[in-house]
């Protein structure tokens, strides 16, 4: 499909604004007299700062104060904060580099005052895929689904199956399965029959559908899309290569196949660290915990969430500091401890409840069960393991659901309660 004019003229401004900052780099350089490896320093490279002077490149964020830094200057000092369309540049750089709260709350400031149709679906895109990145799915789908309606009022049927997308991140994020993979295979369906978007679309596709079976609790098919997307991650950036095999990793945990996992989140995690996504990285770290917990590893496994939590405490990230005080609960159960499980699962359920993360109350429910069995508190255990059993089949995880059925129906067998057993088990069956 042609480019409608509407994304000629963004192309041309997003160019005349690179080429503005990198004329002040450049002017800035000149005037400390560096030369463009010394700006560069151990962290970029020479041909990249030239790129950023002569306005081939637009730096992200990250990189724009670290080359001020090296010049002596403020980040301001290269965005003229009195030009509207800098701003603009501001906030997608800062979308870019990870800053996902400062961007959302630019997107909505230049919403305030933006009227033409175009500009307010570029800007509502970047808020959605803003909001998506720190969990908030209901409001990624208002953004996103009136970003799609624009695009596809002016023609812009590219640019409105990036907003599908996001719609259907926040659709996911809101455990709203069926309809994410319903979004997700139709637009899989547009890009195979010819749409071109970006260059990377194909293979996020096939990634958050496989996140999506996965938290449907088929594992064994959402492998199949990661394995499918495997070819087209070769030519992506750190970055991203990086997410792509913490899907992956997440993928082969929960088919079993532990090794593998350990192996993809080893590279993601590294690859993050190399991008300088510090945040990023420590989810990695939490699910390699995980990883290596399941193979008997428990030390190394306590190594790695102990990094996470420090990591993710820096960043006040209550969802995932829920996450990670589970996985520090399960070590402890694993190293025989049950009332450290049961302290740091109950600060995990404190998170989530704060937070809104449903899925890991839920988590640390079991694992409060677990502790409590251990300890011989079996009349709580079987509390527990109710209260993450009814969890459970409120956020429709089948997977989930299954295994606490089934320690749920080892508990009652315990205890002598056959019958009960029974129909625990009959229903963990019946789970799809």
């Amino acid at each position: 499909m042609p480019r409608t004019k509407a994304g000629v003229r963004s192309a041309e401004k997003d160019h005349e604004l690179a080429v503005r900052i990198g004329q002040r780099i450049r002017e800035a350089r000149h005037r400390a007299g560096l030369t463009q490896q010394q700006v560069a320093g151990d962290r970029y490279t020479k041909a990249y700062v030239s790129a950023l002077e002569t306005g081939i490149a637009r730096p992200s964020m990250v990189a724009l104060t670290h080359i001020a830094e090296r010049l002596g200057l403020p980040a301001s000092h290269f965005i003229d904060e009195t030009n509207p369309a800098w701003t603009r540049l501001e906030v997608d750089m800062r979308l870019a580099s990870g800053e996902w709260q400062e961007a959302a709350d630019g997107y909505r400031a230049l919403l305030v005052d933006a009227t033409e149709d175009g500009t307010r679906a570029d800007l509502l895109r970047g808020l959605a895929e803003a909001l998506s990145r720190m969990d908030r799915g209901v409001d990624t789908i208002k953004a996103a689904s009136e970003a799609a309606r624009l695009y596809e009022a002016a023609g812009r049927e590219p640019d409105a199956a990036l907003a599908r997308y996001w719609l259907a991140y926040g659709l996911y994020q809101s455990d709203n399965e069926p309809d994410a993979r319903s979004v997700l295979t139709a637009l899989l369906a547009q890009v195979r029959g010819g749409l071109h978007v970006e260059p990377d679309f194909e293979m996020r596709l096939l990634t958050s559908l496989a996140a999506v079976e996965s938290r449907s609790g088929q594992a064994a098919r959402a492998l199949t899309y990661l394995e499918e997307a495997r070819g087209l991650a070769a030519d992506l950036d750190d970055r991203r290569r990086a997410a792509f095999l913490f899907n992956l990793a997440i993928s082969y945990r929960e088919v079993g196949d532990f090794e593998a996992a350990i192996r993809a989140g080893t590279q993601g995690m590294a690859l993050y660290r190399a991008a300088g996504a510090i945040f990023e990285s420590a989810r990695i770290e939490n699910d390699l915990a995980l990883a290596y917990l399941a193979t008997g590893q428990v030390e190394r496994a306590r190594e790695l969430a102990s990094d996470a939590r420090m990591q993710i405490e820096t960043t006040g990230d209550e969802r995932w500091l829920a996450a990670v005080a589970d996985t520090e609960a399960q070590i402890a159960l694993a190293g025989g401890d049950p009332d450290g499980a049961l302290r740091l699962a109950a600060d995990a359920r404190t998170y989530a409840a704060r937070s809104g993360n449903d899925l890991a109350g839920m988590t640390a429910m079991l694992t409060e069960a677990r502790a409590l069995r251990m300890q011989g508190q079996l009349e709580d255990a079987e509390t527990r393991f109710g209260q993450a059993a009814a969890a459970a089949r409120e956020s429709r995880t089948p997977a989930r659901l299954r295994e606490i059925l089934r320690e749920w129906a080892d508990l009652r067998a315990e205890v002598g309660d056959h019958r009960g057993a029974y129909q625990l088990t009959s229903e963990a069956l019946a789970v799809n």
